[in-house]
C-alpha cells in the first residue's frame, strides 16, 4: 500500500528528536520537546485549499524568497503566514527537501539540549 501524505510527514518527522504529533485546530500538528513547541502542521485542503502540504517555521526572509522563487511548490499558508512560515505542496518536493526545511522548522523551536542531538 502507498504511503499516504501524513504518513510521509510522520515517518520524517519522527526523525527528529522527542518529536511529537498532536491534533489541534483538527489537522496533526508536530512539536518539539517536553514543552510540545509547535514547528509543522499537516492541511488537507484546509478550508478549501486546492493542496495537500505543510505548514512549517523558517527563518526570518525565507518565506519571500521560496514563495517568489517557486509559487508552484511553496506559498504563504493562512493563519501563520504573517508570522514567516512556509507552506510546501507535499507532492512537490523530495524527501531530503522536505526533511532540511522540517529540521529547520524543528530547530527554530528546540531547547539547545535537543539541537545538539542532531549535529552529526
Amino acid at each position: 500500500m502507498a504511503e499516504t501524505p501524513l504518513d510521509r510527514l510522520r515517518r520524517l518527522c519522527a526523525e527528529l528528536p522527542e518529536s511529537t504529533e498532536k491534533v489541534a485546530w483538527g489537522a496533526p500538528t508536530f512539536r518539539a520537546g517536553a514543552k510540545g513547541k509547535l514547528y509543522a502542521m499537516f492541511a488537507d485542503h484546509h478550508h478549501g485549499d486546492e493542496h495537500v502540504c505543510v505548514w512549517c517555521h523558517a527563518p526570518v526572509g525565507k518565506q519571500e524568497v521560496l514563495v517568489h522563487a517557486e509559487p508552484e511548490r511553496f506559498f504563504k499558508p493562512p493563519y501563520v503566514g504573517p508570522s514567516g512560515w512556509i507552506g510546501i505542496i507535499l507532492e512537490r518536493i523530495d524527501d531530503d527537501e522536505l526533511r532540511g526545511h522540517l529540521r529547520e522548522a524543528y530547530l527554530r523551536v528546540a531547547t539547545k539540549t535537543l539541537a545538539k542531538r542532531l549535529e552529526p
